[in-house]
């Protein structure tokens, strides 16, 4: 396979019934983030584990990014009772994520895991999550605000702080750095093997790495696909995702 090919990177899709349809789709803001800064090709696939196996897709892509979402990781995935205050839930993108997640880092693919995606690498390493932690006393409200205007819902609110000497400090420098996190979900129980690479001042855990990973393994709770274009962090993380994505590619040749 010649270098000079942008590499490919695979993006589960969401699933939606939409007239009569199920659709499998992805936010534009990520994919317009990986073409455009990142400098590589988004792959969507579909949510449909039991028509193909992952392999056949992970043997043609050079790294992997899992989305946030609307919807949350069904809790029975990290051992908690469904209650309507998780909702709402996408067991197909469930399916689909845990197995390009497991395998991404068996391979040395990397992996870059944003806002839902984020919360389900730490469920893939046997970590739980926590719902609606603006309830809970002495955490912050990290949902979105309510405006017609996105960029007023995604602009960046509060500050985290970098851990030092990790993955993220590396790539964004030693911080603080601000940055636009909207969710009600978060970690509750940090997965085996996963590093803290960010904090909120209330203590939400706003990034993690993969210890020991092959490769780049990122997972960040706040959303830098938004502003990848114009905010320096945001956009780093996403060059970082795109080097290592051009050297696997270069690698497996």
């Amino acid at each position: 396979m010649s270098t000079s090919l942008p590499p490919l990177v695979a993006v589960p899709a969401d699933v939606r019934d939409f007239q009569n349809y199920r659709w499998h789709a992805s936010p534009d803001t990520y994919l317009k983030a990986l073409a455009r800064v990142a400098g590589v090709v988004p792959v969507i696939v579909p949510a449909m584990t039991s028509e193909f196996d992952i392999a056949a897709i992970l043997d043609r892509v050079d790294g992997v990014l899992t989305t946030g979402s609307a919807s949350n990781v069904h809790p029975a995935r990290y051992g908690a009772e469904p209650s309507p205050s998780y909702e709402p839930f996408d067991p197909d993108r469930d399916d689909l994520t845990d197995r390009l997640i497991a395998e991404s880092l068996n391979r040395g693919l990397p992996l870059l895991a944003i806002c839902r995606g984020h919360q389900e690498l730490n469920v893939a390493f046997g970590g739980t999550l926590e719902t609606e932690i603006q309830e809970f006393d002495g955490r912050m409200d990290h949902r979105a605000i309510t405006h017609e205007d996105q960029r007023e819902r995604y602009a960046t609110r509060h500050e985290v702080a970098i851990t030092p000497g990790g993955l993220l400090a590396s790539i964004v420098g030693p911080g603080p750095i601000r940055v636009n996190s909207l969710h009600r979900q978060a970690i509750d129980r940090l997965g085996d093997g996963l590093r803290v690479e960010a904090s909120a001042p209330d203590g939400t855990v706003e990034a993690v790495s993969v210890a020991g990973a092959k490769s780049f393994a990122l997972g960040v709770q706040w959303h830098p696909e938004f502003w990848a274009e114009t905010d320096g962090p945001s956009a780093a993380i996403f060059e970082a995702f795109g080097e290592a994505c051009r050297g696997y590619r270069d690698r497996r040749g």
